[in-house]
């Protein structure tokens, strides 16, 4: 079945985590109206905790499946964390929902939808991001952006206002002949040129891979020293999964 995790005898390298911005730059203050700030406490250590997301309808957000935890709240049209912004909206979340075939050994099915305590307000600074449709579909060598509040190099601070980068999207092979085993194709996106340092990293986990306008891919894992490729979970693998979901929601 092809949104089941495949039985593996060895786990994600220790040498993996999941996202942060390297090589970017600063965003345009709320350009990307549908990016999410979300902090919750993981559910063992009880230590907070930050990822990023994407609002896709009034009362619900994406994100990856390995960003669940406990007291989930989301900021929506920020874009310095560290500032109260009147376009600022934060907002508990009521449900989270990660896919019912998540394996956290594996990371695979890496995505999770949360239904917010109540409706986002619409504004210039808050808008839903697209999903992709039949039509979406993405190739080797075409360019997307990602975007987060993560660090900015493997050693340093977390960003305080969102950064973004461009990426090239890059054949299965490169991410198949560098993670072995975890990377699936046909839920996977392989991201990022290896040629160049520019990268998602930690602390940007859940955030979307935009290509012209939707949201092809979420922020799930990569190597620990900020190398590319990295992997995105393949949003078009989840569609039926998402529409499903959001009906019952």
């Amino acid at each position: 079945m092809l949104l089941l995790c495949v039985l593996l005898s060895t786990a994600l390298s220790p040498r993996t985590e999941a996202g942060e911005i390297i090589g970017g730059q600063e965003a345009k203050p709320h350009s990307r109206p549908y990016m999410v700030y979300l902090q919750y406490f993981k559910e063992k250590s009880y230590k907070l905790a930050r990822c990023g997301g994407f609002l896709i309808q009034k009362d619900v957000v994406m994100t990856a499946a390995h960003c669940h935890g406990s007291m989930m709240n989301v900021t929506l049209g920020a874009h310095n964390i560290r500032q109260k912004e009147e376009s600022q909206q934060m907002i508990p979340v009521r449900r989270a929902i990660p896919h019912p075939n998540y394996n956290k050994e594996h990371r695979c099915n890496d995505i999770m939808l949360l239904k917010l305590n109540s409706n986002t307000k619409m504004t210039k600074e808050v808008k839903p991001l697209t999903l992709p449709g039949p039509r979406n579909k993405l190739r080797p060598g075409q360019v997307c952006s990602a975007a987060g509040w993560g660090r900015m190099d493997p050693r340093g601070k977390r960003a305080v206002k969102l950064q973004e980068v461009e990426l090239e999207v890059q054949a299965d092979e490169k991410c198949e002949s560098k993670f072995r085993d975890p990377y699936n194709p046909d839920t996977q996106l392989c991201v990022g040129d290896p040629k160049e340092k520019k990268a998602t990293f930690k602390g940007d986990s859940g955030g979307p891979l935009v290509c012209k306008n939707v949201a092809q891919g979420i922020v799930s894992y990569g190597k620990k020293d900020g190398s590319s490729p990295r992997v995105f979970t393949k949003i078009s693998s989840f569609m039926p999964w998402i529409k499903s979901t959001l009906r019952k929601m």
